[in-house]
């Protein structure tokens, strides 16, 4: 337990007499190496959330949270299905969906793609609201309509508009295993922009009868999309729908389908939060090399103190006081500053960029053209207690230091 006065002297030590102006021009250069770790840190982890957010929300604007289908891969008594799974807590919407691979024509232009085979008054519940369609409507894509909307990208690789005609060749299997094409002609009826060049690029929505009777299903279905009330609670909900509905089911959620993206996402945040540790392991040296002068500067001063009763324990707190305050108002300055800037970074960036006259994210070189931010309670915290041990234990060595000096030897020629 700390004394008061070990408290008291811990403190005092922190003013500089005039010949030890440099010891505490080094003691401000630590705290504020401290501050600037911690407020970096807070920063980057918030923007870096708040772009796996945003990718988040536009890789779910055109898929399901999770798919549920039969161990064939097509669901044949699809109704009584969807309607299970709508059934399940958690669950907010479903639809029956069809998903195909091949390659879309227009002339000359010859491009891959990914047909999502959707039924518009389920779809309507399930992502209509999200779906940003530039040119149409979901509701031209009608059984035998012969429509079909495509990304932004798509369509423009292709160089058609509403109404054009396309070809699209879809191999499909026959009965003895092997692959035939099957052409099918459709008309452009509408284009969307999911904000990301995976969708806008390869992604086409036709009516899920058409779609089935190009891939040979008949009446059936590849799975049954669902979303969750709780994008978060996707994993849960797909595990106790596989649990309820039997071995004959197999499910996937979105985690499973995009693990890819976000753990690419974490391993930066992971590499970054090392990196930009190096600003606090960095001033936590400088407090070290700071109550190391000290405790040279203040060797006749520790020698009275343990002349007058005062334990090596008692001369270990002295410094520990002195190297804490230093390296924790580093701490608390650095988390303010840091939560401070990170929830008004979407608002600074702008005035930045009309301030240099300069954008940060061009909007023809990125998809996102803000800075998002997403503060977390559980990444302040941690790095808080992760700065807080840190420079605690900066302190040993300098107190510990203190601690060994002879008072005998110190005192000699006094």
């Amino acid at each position: 337990m700390i004394s008061p006065v070990e408290l008291f002297v811990g403190l005092r030590y922190l003013r500089a007499k005039r010949r030890t102006r440099f010891v505490s021009f080094i003691t401000l250069i630590s705290l504020l190496g401290i501050a600037l770790g911690v407020a970096a840190l807070i920063v980057i982890l918030s923007v870096m959330n708040g772009f796996e957010g945003e990718l988040r929300g536009r890789l779910l604007s055109m898929s399901a949270h999770g798919h549920v289908a039969g161990a064939s891969g097509v669901t044949g008594d699809w109704r009584a299905l969807r309607e299970e799974v709508a059934a399940e807590p958690g669950v907010a919407a479903a639809a029956p969906f069809v998903q195909m691979e091949g390659m879309i024509q227009s002339g000359r232009e010859l491009q891959p793609v990914m047909v999502h085979g959707v039924v518009p008054e389920f779809e309507q519940a399930m992502s209509g609201d999200v779906i940003n369609l530039l040119e149409g409507s979901l509701d031209t894509l009608q059984p035998g309509s012969g429509n079909i909307i495509l990304g932004r990208l798509l369509a423009y690789d292709l160089g058609v508009r509403l109404g054009d005609g396309v070809v699209l060749l879809i191999p499909r299997p026959t009965g003895d295993g092997s692959l035939e094409p099957r052409l099918e002609r459709f008309v452009l009826s509408g284009v969307f922009e999911a904000g990301l060049q995976e969708h806008d690029s390869v992604l086409a929505l036709a009516s899920a009868r058409d779609a089935a009777r190009v891939l040979g299903i008949g009446d059936g279905m590849t799975s049954i999309r669902f979303r969750t009330d709780d994008v978060m609670a996707a994993p849960v909900v797909s595990r106790k729908l596989r649990e309820r509905l039997g071995d004959g089911i197999v499910t996937r959620d979105w985690t499973v389908e995009n693990a890819s993206y976000f753990r690419a996402i974490r391993l930066e945040k992971m590499m970054m939060s090392l990196i930009l540790s190096l600003i606090i392991g960095v001033a936590a040296f400088n407090i070290v090399a700071s109550l190391v002068m000290v405790v040279t500067d203040k060797t006749n001063d520790i020698a009275v103190l343990r002349t007058l009763g005062m334990k090596a324990g008692g001369v270990v707190r002295v410094f520990f006081v002195q190297g804490a305050v230093i390296g924790w108002a580093g701490v608390l300055i650095g988390v303010v500053l840091g939560v401070v800037l990170a929830i008004y970074a979407p608002v600074i960036a702008p005035v930045l960029e009309q301030w240099f006259g300069f954008q940060i994210m061009p909007g023809d070189v990125y998809y996102v053209t803000r800075i998002p931010s997403e503060l977390e309670v559980a990444d302040v915290v941690t790095i808080a207690v992760t700065a807080f041990v840190l420079t605690s234990l900066a302190t040993l060595y300098p107190a510990r230091r203190a601690a060994l000096v002879n008072p005998a030897v110190a005192l000699r020629y006094e």
